[in-house]
């Protein structure tokens, strides 16, 4: 990513589709040019921390909500240390913000972080062509970056897959770091970073955790140091399946069997150590409004998303592991993804989604407790 920190104000923007697919329109944010995959989210709402959101690394997000930036960027709501997007594509850019929390508008923001992203264009045809054509590799270019559209698309194109891209350990927390447990403290979690958002050891602090936040390398020996009661792994970018370190390390706590809770990357990892496939989904599950049965319960979800790749278990039946017992415990409602696996025989399980859901509805905070219960009936 080159950038430029200068207004981008007027200036014209372009970007480029990897099957030549072109959309003009002005520079939001950075001007310079950016590479990655593009993908749109669903969202109305919580722009801040899907930007934020470490899932999105190496990719262009696109919103579909008409409007963005309408409450400017505040200090609280970041669920990084950063913006993790490489660019961002929106229709109707707000004017001015409004909001009593704001210390500067999204755009300037945009810019301090060197965010290349575009803004004036038809982002509702732009999604309608990725659903059809399926997420692709993409690039955003404005000011001096802009070429003819042939040699702009020829960078495009020379660009890395998201398939098979590796890309967990260079989001997540290089030093190990706690979150200690608010109020009285009942338990503590070794959670494996592999690209966690700030809002997740939150949610387990609320109840009583306290959490040992640990970088994506970390070691079985590292996970046991902390005695933890629990091990959970975190959402995360990239292909599943250039995970082997950590799907290794899950294996290990599987067969200490100790509790265990996986989000996203994590549930896609438990996928793999029970012996399933991963595969990358058409265009993804992103935004905060993916409808998911808990079929446990039979309750249905309004849930928070943001992957592009999905474990493929059998939706039909109970599957043998070398682990014991797994079934399919959720499943998305639109196109029957697998969204959670649980074990039957030792506490263990996991969800695509996430349940911290900032933004996002609520509906799944009972997966916090559903962890807690676990390590309540080990320790009993």
């Amino acid at each position: 990513m080159t950038t430029s920190t200068r207004g981008a104000g007027k200036v014209p923007a372009v970007l480029v589709l990897e099957d030549g697919r072109v959309f003009r329109g002005r520079a939001y944010g950075a001007v310079g040019e950016t590479f990655g995959e593009a993908v749109f989210s669903t969202g109305m709402t919580g722009y801040q921390e899907t930007l934020t959101d470490p899932s999105y690394d190496r990719q262009i997000v696109v919103a579909t909500a008409p409007q963005i930036g309408n409450t400017g960027w505040n200090d609280e709501d970041d669920e990084s240390s950063r913006i993790w997007v490489s660019g961002y594509v929106v229709r109707d850019p707000a004017r001015v913000p409004s909001n009593w929390r704001a210390k500067r508008s999204l755009d300037e923001e945009l810019v301090a972080q060197g965010v290349v992203g575009i803004s004036g264009i038809d982002t509702r045809a732009l999604t309608r062509h990725l659903r059809e054509r399926g997420s692709m590799r993409a690039g955003v270019f404005s000011g001096e970056a802009i070429a003819s559209d042939p040699e702009l698309l020829a960078r495009v194109q020379a660009q890395p897959h998201m398939k098979g891209a590796s890309l967990y350990e260079e989001v997540a927390t290089k030093e190990a770091y706690v979150v200690p447990a608010v109020g009285v403290k009942r338990f503590t979690v070794a959670a494996v970073d592999l690209g966690i958002k700030g809002m997740t050891p939150q949610r387990m602090a609320e109840r009583g955790i306290e959490v040992h936040v640990l970088p994506a390398t970390a070691t079985e020996d590292d996970v046991y140091a902390v005695s933890p009661d629990g091990v959970f792994f975190s959402n995360g970018p990239g292909d599943p399946a250039t995970a082997d370190g950590p799907v290794a390390l899950m294996s290990a706590v599987l067969e200490r069997k100790t509790p265990l809770f996986g989000i996203c990357f994590g549930n896609q990892i438990l996928g793999r150590a029970l012996g399933f496939g991963t595969y990358k989904l058409k265009y993804g599950h992103r935004g905060i409004n993916q409808p998911v049965q808990d079929r446990t319960t039979g309750k249905v979800e309004v849930t928070a998303h943001n992957h592009g790749f999905a474990v493929d278990a059998p939706l039909d039946k109970v599957s043998e592991t070398r682990f014991g017992r797994a079934e399919v415990s959720h499943v998305c409602l639109n196109d029957d993804v697998v969204e959670g696996l649980h074990l039957l025989d030792q506490p263990a399980f996991s969800v695509q989604y996430h349940p911290e859901a900032a933004a996002g509805p609520h509906d799944a905070a009972y997966l916090f407790d559903r962890f807690v219960s676990l390590m309540e009936g080990q320790r009993a």
